[in-house]
Protein backbone atom coordinates (compact mmCIF):
# COMPACT_ATOMS: atom_id res chain seq x y z
CA UNK A 1 0.00 0.00 0.00
CA UNK A 2 2.94 2.64 0.93
CA UNK A 3 4.56 1.55 -2.42
CA UNK A 4 1.12 2.53 -3.94
CA UNK A 5 0.92 5.96 -2.27
CA UNK A 6 4.38 6.32 -2.92
CA UNK A 7 4.45 5.99 -6.69
CA UNK A 8 1.03 8.34 -7.03
CA UNK A 9 2.49 10.94 -5.37
CA UNK A 10 5.71 10.79 -7.64
CA UNK A 11 3.71 10.80 -10.81
CA UNK A 12 1.82 13.62 -9.56
CA UNK A 13 5.19 15.29 -8.95
CA UNK A 14 6.28 14.46 -12.51
CA UNK A 15 3.22 15.75 -14.26
CA UNK A 16 3.42 19.06 -12.39
CA UNK A 17 6.94 19.88 -13.35
CA UNK A 18 6.74 18.25 -17.07
CA UNK A 19 3.71 20.27 -17.78
CA UNK A 20 4.05 23.50 -15.52
CA UNK A 21 0.83 23.51 -14.77
CA UNK A 22 -0.85 23.82 -11.35
CA UNK A 23 -2.69 20.75 -10.51
CA UNK A 24 -5.82 21.61 -8.74
CA UNK A 25 -6.82 20.01 -5.00
CA UNK A 26 -8.44 16.88 -4.63
CA UNK A 27 -11.04 19.50 -2.71
CA UNK A 28 -11.32 22.58 -4.95
CA UNK A 29 -14.11 23.29 -6.94
CA UNK A 30 -13.32 24.20 -10.53
CA UNK A 31 -15.52 25.67 -13.34
CA UNK A 32 -14.01 25.14 -16.92
CA UNK A 33 -15.27 27.63 -19.75
CA UNK A 34 -14.23 26.15 -23.05
CA UNK A 35 -13.13 30.09 -24.59
CA UNK A 36 -12.36 33.48 -23.11
CA UNK A 37 -15.67 35.56 -23.08
CA UNK A 38 -17.37 32.51 -21.43
CA UNK A 39 -14.39 32.70 -19.08
CA UNK A 40 -15.32 36.12 -18.38
CA UNK A 41 -19.02 35.34 -17.48
CA UNK A 42 -17.77 32.98 -15.38
CA UNK A 43 -14.92 34.55 -13.15
CA UNK A 44 -17.51 37.08 -12.62
CA UNK A 45 -20.03 35.38 -11.17
CA UNK A 46 -18.47 32.32 -9.56
CA UNK A 47 -15.01 33.10 -9.06
CA UNK A 48 -14.93 33.78 -5.23
CA UNK A 49 -15.92 30.52 -4.69
CA UNK A 50 -14.86 28.35 -7.54
CA UNK A 51 -11.29 28.08 -9.78
CA UNK A 52 -12.35 29.15 -13.45
CA UNK A 53 -9.95 27.54 -15.78
CA UNK A 54 -10.70 29.45 -19.53
CA UNK A 55 -9.87 25.99 -21.60
CA UNK A 56 -7.98 28.03 -24.40
CA UNK A 57 -4.82 29.81 -23.80
CA UNK A 58 -4.21 33.21 -24.14
CA UNK A 59 -3.50 34.38 -27.84
CA UNK A 60 -4.80 31.21 -29.75
CA UNK A 61 -7.53 30.44 -31.93
CA UNK A 62 -10.38 28.99 -30.13
CA UNK A 63 -11.51 27.01 -33.07
CA UNK A 64 -8.28 25.29 -33.28
CA UNK A 65 -7.40 24.55 -30.25
CA UNK A 66 -6.79 20.74 -29.44
CA UNK A 67 -7.41 19.81 -25.56
CA UNK A 68 -4.37 18.49 -23.36
CA UNK A 69 -4.60 15.09 -21.63
CA UNK A 70 -4.11 17.38 -18.80
CA UNK A 71 -7.36 19.87 -19.99
CA UNK A 72 -9.54 16.67 -20.24
CA UNK A 73 -8.89 15.86 -17.23
CA UNK A 74 -10.09 19.20 -15.64
CA UNK A 75 -13.15 18.69 -17.22
CA UNK A 76 -14.32 14.95 -15.99
CA UNK A 77 -13.25 16.63 -12.28
CA UNK A 78 -15.08 19.77 -12.88
CA UNK A 79 -18.17 20.75 -11.08
CA UNK A 80 -19.34 22.68 -13.55
CA UNK A 81 -18.51 22.57 -17.26
CA UNK A 82 -19.19 26.26 -19.75
CA UNK A 83 -19.36 25.63 -23.33
CA UNK A 84 -20.67 26.46 -26.88
CA UNK A 85 -20.83 23.80 -29.00
CA UNK A 86 -19.50 23.43 -32.75
CA UNK A 87 -16.54 25.96 -31.84
CA UNK A 88 -14.06 23.58 -30.54
CA UNK A 89 -14.86 19.73 -31.43
CA UNK A 90 -12.65 18.78 -28.87
CA UNK A 91 -14.12 20.49 -26.17
CA UNK A 92 -17.51 19.19 -27.34
CA UNK A 93 -15.79 15.43 -27.22
CA UNK A 94 -14.84 16.23 -24.02
CA UNK A 95 -18.07 17.45 -22.50
CA UNK A 96 -19.94 14.58 -24.66
CA UNK A 97 -17.25 11.83 -22.91
CA UNK A 98 -15.90 13.44 -19.97
CA UNK A 99 -19.10 15.21 -18.54
CA UNK A 100 -18.30 17.65 -14.90
CA UNK A 101 -21.29 16.84 -12.45
CA UNK A 102 -22.91 20.43 -14.44
CA UNK A 103 -22.57 21.86 -17.77
CA UNK A 104 -24.56 24.84 -19.53
CA UNK A 105 -24.02 24.84 -23.83
CA UNK A 106 -24.58 28.34 -24.35
CA UNK A 107 -26.69 27.38 -27.65
CA UNK A 108 -29.03 25.92 -25.36
CA UNK A 109 -29.78 29.25 -24.05
CA UNK A 110 -29.12 31.72 -26.58
CA UNK A 111 -30.68 32.04 -30.20
CA UNK A 112 -27.62 31.32 -32.63
CA UNK A 113 -28.66 33.34 -35.91
CA UNK A 114 -27.38 31.34 -39.49
CA UNK A 115 -23.47 32.03 -40.52
CA UNK A 116 -23.39 34.63 -43.24
CA UNK A 117 -20.06 33.45 -45.74
CA UNK A 118 -17.92 35.60 -47.19
CA UNK A 119 -20.06 36.72 -49.60
CA UNK A 120 -22.75 38.27 -47.95
CA UNK A 121 -25.89 35.51 -48.12
CA UNK A 122 -26.76 34.01 -45.23
CA UNK A 123 -26.15 30.26 -45.28
CA UNK A 124 -29.11 27.66 -46.21
CA UNK A 125 -26.88 25.10 -43.98
CA UNK A 126 -27.11 24.43 -40.13
CA UNK A 127 -23.83 26.24 -39.67
CA UNK A 128 -24.54 28.87 -36.93
CA UNK A 129 -22.41 32.05 -36.65
CA UNK A 130 -20.66 31.31 -33.00
CA UNK A 131 -19.91 35.08 -32.08
CA UNK A 132 -22.89 36.19 -30.21
CA UNK A 133 -20.62 37.79 -27.67
CA UNK A 134 -20.27 41.13 -29.54
CA UNK A 135 -24.16 41.47 -29.16
CA UNK A 136 -23.89 42.14 -25.20
CA UNK A 137 -27.34 41.90 -24.30
CA UNK A 138 -26.91 37.71 -25.73
CA UNK A 139 -23.94 37.80 -23.64
CA UNK A 140 -26.29 39.38 -20.45
CA UNK A 141 -28.37 36.17 -21.40
CA UNK A 142 -25.71 33.81 -21.25
CA UNK A 143 -24.74 34.78 -17.75
CA UNK A 144 -28.13 34.88 -16.53
CA UNK A 145 -28.39 31.41 -17.65
CA UNK A 146 -24.68 30.48 -16.12
CA UNK A 147 -25.90 32.24 -12.85
CA UNK A 148 -28.35 29.80 -12.08
CA UNK A 149 -26.41 26.64 -13.42
CA UNK A 150 -24.13 27.33 -10.43
CA UNK A 151 -26.84 28.03 -8.24
CA UNK A 152 -27.68 24.77 -8.81
CA UNK A 153 -24.31 22.74 -8.93
CA UNK A 154 -23.42 24.76 -5.28
CA UNK A 155 -26.50 25.28 -3.67
CA UNK A 156 -24.99 26.91 -0.29
CA UNK A 157 -24.03 30.07 -2.34
CA UNK A 158 -27.37 30.14 -4.70
CA UNK A 159 -27.91 33.83 -3.57
CA UNK A 160 -24.51 35.05 -4.43
CA UNK A 161 -24.23 33.34 -8.06
CA UNK A 162 -27.75 34.65 -9.11
CA UNK A 163 -26.67 38.32 -7.32
CA UNK A 164 -23.82 38.24 -9.61
CA UNK A 165 -25.15 37.18 -12.53
CA UNK A 166 -27.79 40.60 -11.99
CA UNK A 167 -24.80 42.51 -11.64
CA UNK A 168 -23.07 41.08 -14.68
CA UNK A 169 -25.91 41.53 -16.71
CA UNK A 170 -26.86 45.28 -15.57
CA UNK A 171 -23.01 46.06 -16.63
CA UNK A 172 -23.90 44.24 -20.03
CA UNK A 173 -27.07 45.98 -20.57
CA UNK A 174 -25.03 49.32 -19.78
CA UNK A 175 -22.72 48.74 -22.99
CA UNK A 176 -25.45 47.49 -25.05
CA UNK A 177 -26.93 51.05 -24.24
CA UNK A 178 -23.66 53.04 -25.03
CA UNK A 179 -23.48 50.86 -28.36
CA UNK A 180 -26.74 51.85 -29.27
CA UNK A 181 -26.38 55.48 -28.60
CA UNK A 182 -22.97 55.75 -29.93
CA UNK A 183 -23.38 54.26 -33.68
CA UNK A 184 -27.20 55.23 -34.25
CA UNK A 185 -25.58 58.43 -35.44
CA UNK A 186 -22.89 57.05 -37.86
CA UNK A 187 -22.52 59.01 -41.38
CA UNK A 188 -20.88 55.94 -42.74
CA UNK A 189 -22.02 52.47 -41.98
CA UNK A 190 -20.58 50.11 -43.64
CA UNK A 191 -17.71 47.85 -42.16
CA UNK A 192 -14.86 46.00 -43.31
CA UNK A 193 -13.74 43.35 -41.27
CA UNK A 194 -10.70 40.43 -41.85
CA UNK A 195 -13.22 37.40 -41.51
CA UNK A 196 -16.92 37.29 -40.74
CA UNK A 197 -16.95 37.55 -36.51
CA UNK A 198 -18.91 40.72 -36.31
CA UNK A 199 -22.66 39.90 -37.60
CA UNK A 200 -24.30 40.34 -34.12
CA UNK A 201 -23.04 43.78 -33.81
CA UNK A 202 -24.90 44.71 -37.18
CA UNK A 203 -27.64 43.03 -36.58
CA UNK A 204 -28.05 45.05 -33.24
CA UNK A 205 -27.11 47.87 -34.17
CA UNK A 206 -27.92 48.48 -37.69
CA UNK A 207 -24.55 48.25 -39.20
CA UNK A 208 -23.39 46.35 -42.76
CA UNK A 209 -20.47 44.11 -41.87
CA UNK A 210 -18.83 43.36 -45.05
CA UNK A 211 -16.35 40.53 -44.40
CA UNK A 212 -12.86 39.92 -46.74
CA UNK A 213 -13.06 36.66 -45.85
CA UNK A 214 -15.95 34.30 -44.48
CA UNK A 215 -16.27 33.13 -40.68
CA UNK A 216 -13.17 30.97 -40.78
CA UNK A 217 -9.76 33.43 -39.99
CA UNK A 218 -7.58 32.65 -41.68
CA UNK A 219 -10.12 31.69 -45.69
CA UNK A 220 -8.75 33.22 -48.93
CA UNK A 221 -10.75 35.58 -50.66
CA UNK A 222 -10.76 35.07 -54.36
CA UNK A 223 -9.37 38.07 -56.79
CA UNK A 224 -12.99 39.03 -57.64
CA UNK A 225 -13.71 39.43 -54.26
CA UNK A 226 -11.15 41.87 -53.29
CA UNK A 227 -11.80 43.35 -56.95
CA UNK A 228 -15.61 43.86 -55.32
CA UNK A 229 -14.26 44.91 -51.89
CA UNK A 230 -12.20 47.77 -53.30
CA UNK A 231 -15.11 49.04 -55.33
CA UNK A 232 -17.51 49.16 -52.20
CA UNK A 233 -15.18 50.82 -49.90
CA UNK A 234 -14.46 53.72 -52.95
CA UNK A 235 -18.29 53.73 -53.53
CA UNK A 236 -19.89 53.93 -49.73
CA UNK A 237 -17.04 56.47 -48.53
CA UNK A 238 -15.23 53.35 -45.99
CA UNK A 239 -12.41 55.36 -44.35
CA UNK A 240 -10.90 52.27 -42.36
CA UNK A 241 -10.32 48.09 -43.18
CA UNK A 242 -10.62 46.40 -39.79
CA UNK A 243 -7.95 43.41 -38.89
CA UNK A 244 -7.87 41.65 -35.94
CA UNK A 245 -5.88 40.40 -32.87
CA UNK A 246 -5.63 36.54 -33.43
CA UNK A 247 -4.98 36.30 -37.12
CA UNK A 248 -3.07 37.83 -40.10
CA UNK A 249 -3.15 41.12 -40.39
CA UNK A 250 -1.69 40.83 -44.25
CA UNK A 251 -4.92 40.56 -46.24
CA UNK A 252 -6.24 43.84 -44.53
CA UNK A 253 -3.20 46.28 -45.23
CA UNK A 254 -3.11 45.09 -48.47
CA UNK A 255 -6.46 45.86 -49.21
CA UNK A 256 -6.46 48.94 -47.69
CA UNK A 257 -3.25 49.82 -49.33
CA UNK A 258 -4.52 49.41 -52.45
CA UNK A 259 -8.00 52.03 -52.16
CA UNK A 260 -5.86 54.38 -49.84
CA UNK A 261 -7.67 53.73 -46.68
CA UNK A 262 -6.35 53.54 -42.79
CA UNK A 263 -6.23 50.00 -41.35
CA UNK A 264 -7.68 49.74 -37.42
CA UNK A 265 -8.05 46.63 -35.34
CA UNK A 266 -11.43 45.52 -33.87
CA UNK A 267 -10.94 42.96 -31.74
CA UNK A 268 -13.75 39.35 -31.70
CA UNK A 269 -12.08 39.22 -28.51
CA UNK A 270 -12.67 35.07 -28.83
CA UNK A 271 -9.09 35.22 -26.86
CA UNK A 272 -7.42 37.23 -24.85
CA UNK A 273 -3.57 38.34 -26.00
CA UNK A 274 -0.55 39.53 -23.40
CA UNK A 275 -0.64 43.14 -24.45
CA UNK A 276 -2.90 44.03 -21.92
CA UNK A 277 -3.10 41.99 -19.17
CA UNK A 278 -5.29 44.71 -17.64
CA UNK A 279 -8.24 44.08 -21.00
CA UNK A 280 -11.51 42.46 -19.81
CA UNK A 281 -14.18 41.60 -22.14
CA UNK A 282 -16.34 45.08 -21.24
CA UNK A 283 -12.79 47.04 -21.42
CA UNK A 284 -12.05 45.10 -25.20
CA UNK A 285 -15.85 45.92 -26.44
CA UNK A 286 -15.54 49.44 -25.90
CA UNK A 287 -12.16 49.95 -27.45
CA UNK A 288 -14.20 48.00 -30.74
CA UNK A 289 -17.11 51.11 -29.66
CA UNK A 290 -14.45 53.83 -30.10
CA UNK A 291 -12.61 52.44 -33.15
CA UNK A 292 -16.12 52.10 -35.14
CA UNK A 293 -17.21 55.73 -34.25
CA UNK A 294 -13.83 56.56 -35.19
CA UNK A 295 -14.47 54.95 -38.67
CA UNK A 296 -18.07 55.87 -39.37
CA UNK A 297 -17.81 59.32 -38.64
CA UNK A 298 -20.38 59.30 -36.11
CA UNK A 299 -20.87 62.73 -33.75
Amino acid sequence: MRRWVLGMAVLGLVASLTTGCRIPRPDENTVVASFYPLYFIAERVAGRYNHVVDLTPPGVEPHEYELSVRQVAEIDNARVGFYERGVAPSVDQAMDNDSPDHRLDVTEVVHLAASVGGSGVESTSDDRDPHFWQDPSLMAEAATAFADTMATADPAHAAYYRTQGRRLAGDLHRLDTAYADTLASCRIRTVVVSHDAFEYAARRYHLDIVPIAGIEPDAEPSFQRLHDLANLIRDRGVTTVFFETLASPRLAESLAGDVGVRTGVLDPIEGLTSADPDATYLTLMRQNLAALAKAGDCS
